[in-house]
């Protein structure tokens, strides 16, 4: 490769900062801009030594539909640089048959001259029949390939089509270059892929965690280009285009946008008996969801057929709410699925371009299981019921989430031609194989990779304001505390200087920051990132966008939510909620806040206003409380009912015991009616045991209502309540609940922890 040392030095660097949320920074285009600018000068200097300023002969062989919405935007790319490029077209496998819809016509229709069509496919859709394919392309392909005798084969992907394309080149000396290598799913595509890895000389990779795999196959990191998807430069322009008349005129005129499914799977060719089963179910789901639905039909894997005669038995092709295609042109798949109420499925499509869109995915079963999702996927692992399938539907159709640039940003093709031009010819043909050293090197560790990953927590408290880098695994990486100033502006700047402050501590600490997570107290909108209403102990905090704000100045994604939330989804992704369907946190502080989990899911309400529990009214002539009413768990059980109380008892000279004093600077607080209490004062002891049967009869009531599996206690003072609560629990519960367990929290930040998990999640796959 030309420019060799360079790309040593800067290669690692350049793919890092362009797959992080600061990929449009100055450093990065800085960093952009010489790397290419001494490519450029150094092009001609390769063009000579490949011979007489000869141009690149590159062959771009293409089997089906999906690798070529992959490919065309690379082919487009070759065909506006005839200066350099010399383009091929082979086309075979599935795109001459014409039950998959005779796809080679779209080559056509895009003005390619199809060089060669290579009919490989032997029919059966079974095992068999795919392995009689890989060997019939290999009896063929020879021929044609010493007859193009191409520089540069581009293949893509994992089909079996691919492998024997792969196979053939290398056989036949013939330079590989591999799309979308180094990605994980599931079935036998990941052998497949890896083997074409093994095989090609040059990758490009769409994301980080590829290029990490490539490395750790042994690639030559120098080999590896970090471009993102080349489907994705034509995704993140499609969307603003004409799409109705699409939409009508593949779905009927009475659809409208979002108010529709595409529906996508393709058979596992490792169990094919349960895909099939699963498709049927799947079926089954859509006509009792009752939408109108776009069908296309399977791949050519082995259970195929048998995927088809179940559409057929189904009756989908005559169904009014179902329109079953072969093949859609990809611009016009492209509008189809960017205004779709959902999509369902097990295609690559779903987990990857869809994402771009933020359209709703579900993806079905394990075809797809290790690719890395946005936050738009919802996966079924075990999609074994129609019922299940239904519920995921529900919870689906209908949303907006935000927009994914996971696998791009539209850059890509830009990189991939700079990369073709930048191939010396000269070079040896054989590859090199980068072994680790036997002994362990941990830089070339997933797992430390991994644990790399980190987010921002911020913790708006009535007292502090809190930053902290956490890692992956729920590790306070480092912990900023200030405090919280008392007006908007103020407190603003604070959180904006400690973030940018954090987010450069992280570089040194080789943190890689994926977002901003932020818990506030009051009742917020975590769709916008908006604080509705804040309580009394922060001031000047109703209406306030804080999304807006963290991401202009970071240029990263933020998300916002209750401090109860927080402490919730903290137990759910570190905590003592781990694996849990169905729990309940509770706070226990200065307030009382608390999240409920169910069925997996953070809880928010109509209007955001969920898991108030503090304010469960448990006595009609209760205390006042905060919220304007009286006899709420927080009048009774929070530390501010608790300093009311000693303050009461410190007035009266009825709190101090033997062995206990107050210094005169020192205000009376809640624990000093703890130490009064544990050193034998019957009174203190007495308002304890209050606050306490009013928590236990808030956890009651919440029992009855949610029926949780767990009740976490959070919070300074839950080791106070705990025994208590039990007690009211045993005695005022019904028995159908008394077994439900009470534990204390073993977290010792829920909330910022909570504020991370927000941001970790994101990057990771969301189970159902």
């Amino acid at each position: 490769m030309v420019v060799k040392d360079l790309k040593l030095q800067n290669s690692v660097l350049i793919s890092r900062v362009y797959h992080s949320d600061y990929k449009q920074s100055f450093l990065f285009l800085q960093l952009q801009e010489l790397y290419f600018k001494t490519l450029s000068k150094r092009k001609k200097q390769v063009m000579e030594k490949n011979g007489n300023n000869r141009k690149l002969r590159v062959c771009v062989a293409t089997c089906n539909r999906a690798d070529y919405s992959k490919l065309a935007p690379i082919m487009f790319g070759i065909k506006t640089e005839p200066e350099f490029f010399e383009l091929d077209v082979v086309v075979l496998g599935s795109h001459l048959i014409d039950d998959y819809g005779n796809t080679y016509r779209m080559i056509e229709q895009d003005d390619f001259d199809i060089n060669t069509r290579l009919h490989t496919i032997v029919r059966g859709e079974d095992e068999a029949a795919m392995v009689e394919s890989v060997g019939l392309a290999l009896v063929k392909l020879p021929d044609v390939l010493n007859r193009l005798k191409p520089d540069i084969m581009i293949v893509h992907g994992d089909r079996f089509d691919a492998l024997a394309l792969a196979t053939s080149a290398a056989l036949m000396n013939i330079r590989i270059l591999h799309i979308e290598g180094g990605e994980v799913s599931g079935t036998i595509d990941d052998s497949i892929r890896h083997a074409i890895t093994k095989l090609a000389h040059y990758h490009v990779c769409c994301t980080r965690s590829a290029e990490q795999h490539l490395i750790s196959m042994c690639e030559d990191h120098d080999r590896i280009l970090l471009a993102g998807c080349p489907s994705y430069d034509k995704l993140l322009s499609a969307k603003n285009k004409d799409y109705m008349s699409i939409i009508r005129m593949w779905l009927g005129d009475d659809v409208k946008s979002k108010d529709y499914i595409v529906a996508l799977q393709h058979p596992v060719t490792t169990d094919i008996k349960h895909s099939i089963k699963m498709f049927e179910l799947t079926l089954d789901a859509l006509i009792s969801f009752n939408k109108r639905t776009l069908v296309l039909f399977p791949n050519i894997d082995a259970g195929s057929k048998e995927m088809v005669r179940v559409m057929r038995k189904k009756g989908i092709e005559h169904h009014p709410n179902f329109r079953a295609v072969k093949h859609v042109p990809f611009d016009q798949f492209i509008q189809l699925v960017a205004h779709a109420g959902c999509m369902i499925g097990n295609s690559s499509c779903g987990v990857r371009e869809v994402g771009a869109f933020g359209t709703p995915v579900i993806n079905l079963g394990t075809r797809q299981i290790g690719r890395e999702t946005g936050e738009n996927v919802l996966h079924v692992r075990d999609a074994d019921t129609q019922d299940k399938i239904l519920q995921a539907l529900h919870l689906q159709f209908g949303k907006q989430y935000p927009c994914s640039k996971i696998y791009g940003d539209g850059n890509a093709v830009p990189r991939i031609l700079k990369f073709l031009k930048s191939i010396d010819l000269q070079e040896p043909l054989q590859k090199k194989f980068c072994f680790p050293p036997v002994k362990e090197n941990i830089s070339q560790d997933i797992d430390h990779i991994l644990e790399t990953l980190s987010a921002l927590a911020v913790d708006l408290g009535g007292t502090n304001l809190r930053v902290a880098i956490v890692s992956m695994k729920g590790e306070v990486v480092k912990k900023y505390t200030q405090f919280n100033p008392k007006t908007y502006e103020e407190r603003i700047d604070l959180i904006l200087q400690m973030c940018v402050e954090a987010a450069a501590e992280a570089v040194k600490l080789n943190c890689r920051i994926l977002g901003v997570g932020i818990s506030t107290g009051g009742r917020v909108n975590p769709r916008e990132g908006i604080v509705l209403h804040s309580t009394k102990l922060i001031q000047e905090w109703n209406s306030v966008d804080l999304r807006t704000p963290l991401s202009d100045t970071l240029h990263l994604p933020v998300w916002v939510d209750n401090d109860g939330n927080c402490a919730a989804l903290a137990e759910r992704k570190f905590g003592q909620g781990k694996g849990l369907e169905n729990f309940v946190t509770l706070i226990t502080g200065t307030g009382i806040g608390g999240g409920i989990i169910h069925q997996h899911e953070l809880i928010h309400g109509s209007s955001f206003c969920a898991a108030e529990l503090g304010h469960l009214v448990v006595s009609l002539d209760g205390p006042d409380c905060l919220c304007g009413s009286h006899g709420c768990i927080e009048a009774y059980a929070s530390g501010m009912a608790l300093q009311r109380e000693a303050k009461k008892l410190h007035d009266e000279d009825l709190l101090l015991v033997e062995g206990m004093s107050v210094p005169k600077d020192e205000a009376v607080g809640a624990l000093h009616l703890i130490q009064a209490a544990k050193l034998g004062n019957a009174k203190a002891q007495s308002i304890l045991r209050t606050a306490g049967t009013a928590l236990g009869l808030g956890v009651v009531n919440i029992l009855h209502t949610m029926n949780p599996s767990l009740v976490i206690l959070s919070g300074v003072l839950a080791n106070h309540y705990i025994h208590i609560v039990k007690d009211v629990i045993r005695q005022q519960a019904l028995p159908s609940v008394q077994d439900v367990d009470v534990v204390v929290s073993d977290l010792m930040d829920p909330a910022l922890l909570g504020a991370a998990s927000m941001v970790l999640d994101y990057t990771t796959r969301r189970i159902y």
